[in-house]
């Protein structure tokens, strides 16, 4: 059985991969080097100088791709930039339509940096896919998708909303960082680019900073990869290693976070002290049809609002939580909270954040792979 041929968790772990030419090692050795011997000029062996190609790179990038049943992978030295490569695909006077319910930080790169450059962002909760329609003009060459959306996770339909950007002739990326290759798959429901924050679950440690690329065809593949080059904003063979090794796990770790999210997004809901749970599982959260179509999981990622809506109380439980420790980021082993409106979501104007559901009150959770009965005595002594 070829490689191409495997099921997801054995591809977390052999997709992609060979063992490495020189040594036969089975994990791709730290090739902590900035340049490669030639013995003429140009008479290298695929690799010349890191920035351009790195053997240890290079082993992430084919695992990623493989993971996503794409063709070509691109790992960079962030998320954000990686989602700078793909803005770099545009000129000025060029728009993108993104997701209203937007991460921070990518916010904050499109209205902060590249609408100085003459590239417009048109806000759709892309719900509503006439409503979609009726943003696009002459102008639009970029859909920008979240799903699910950070914190508030919502639920975009990928495979109506690529009808519409493959009829209309536009690029279609999709931040699949919440979600993951485990669980969604954008290529496969009609995306051009899928994004990832792989300092996230991929690497799944909260002990590196790395982001990803993964397209399938060939002619953007070279546009993104010259970009990668040129710019320079890749991950280092260090980085590369870690993740690559957290991927090895992607698919045990994912199938805890799913089944610990689910138990306490269920005791979040029922419990007397709490107003709203935002979780996709739930048969009345909104498109929770389509996440059962495109997802095969609800994933570990849950927000919530405590009755009275308070910014106090909020902070007042954050600060409380013990197992649940209060940091950035998310999707490692750990259980982690965030308050989004003081943390990943600051950089975004309150009206703005309030008017997508990002109140004072919120609390993003970021559930780890603990025993699921401590992090909820853990909920229950912060919450009482």
């Amino acid at each position: 059985m070829g490689k191409k041929e495997l099921k997801f968790n054995s591809r977390a772990i052999h997709g992609g991969q060979q063992p490495d030419a020189a040594y036969g090692a089975v994990m791709p050795p730290i090739y902590q080097t900035s340049t490669y011997a030639q013995p003429t000029p140009g008479g290298h062996k695929g690799f010349e100088y890191s920035r351009g190609a790195n053997p240890t790179r290079t082993a992430l990038e084919n695992a990623i791709a493989s993971l996503e049943n794409g063709q070509f992978g691109m790992a960079f030295g962030s998320g954000m930039a990686a989602i700078d490569a793909v803005m770099k695909l545009l000129v000025p006077g060029d728009e993108v339509i993104c997701t209203s319910d937007l991460y921070g930080g990518s916010y904050r790169l499109f209205k902060g940096v590249y609408e100085k450059y003459g590239i417009k962002f048109r806000f759709s909760e892309m719900v509503d896919m006439q409503e979609l329609t009726s943003q696009i003009n002459e102008s639009t060459k970029l859909v920008w998708v979240e799903t699910p959306t950070n914190p508030m996770m919502n639920i975009i339909d990928i495979a109506a909303v690529s009808k519409i950007t493959m009829a209309q002739k536009l690029l279609l990326a999709v931040d699949n960082t919440f979600a993951t290759p485990y669980l969604q798959r954008p290529l496969e429901l009609g995306a051009d680019i899928i994004m990832h924050s792989a300092t996230k679950y991929l690497a799944g440690h909260s002990d590196v900073v790395v982001g990803a690329l993964v397209v399938k065809d060939q002619a953007l593949a070279d546009q993104l990869y010259f970009i990668q080059k040129s710019s320079g904003g890749i991950c280092g063979p260090m980085d590369s290693f870690l993740t690559l090794r957290g991927i090895k796990t992607l698919h045990v770790r994912m199938q805890r976070h799913c089944e610990n999210g689910e138990s306490i997004a269920k005791y979040l809901e029922n419990h007397a002290k709490i107003d709203k749970v935002y979780w996709p599982g739930f048969a009345h959260h909104p498109n929770h049809e389509v996440a059962k179509r495109q997802m095969s999981g609800f994933g570990g990622m849950i927000s919530f609002v405590p009755k009275g809506g308070s910014y106090e109380d909020a902070i007042k439980i954050v600060e409380s939580l013990q197992i649940f420790t209060l940091a950035e980021s998310l999707g490692g082993v750990e259980s982690l909270v965030g308050h989004p409106a003081s943390m990943s979501h600051g950089s975004i104007p309150n009206e703005e954040r309030e008017k997508n559901g990002v109140v004072d009150a919120l609390i993003r959770l970021s559930v780890g792979i603990e025993d699921v009965e401590d992090l909820i005595a853990d909920l229950e002594q912060a919450l009482n």
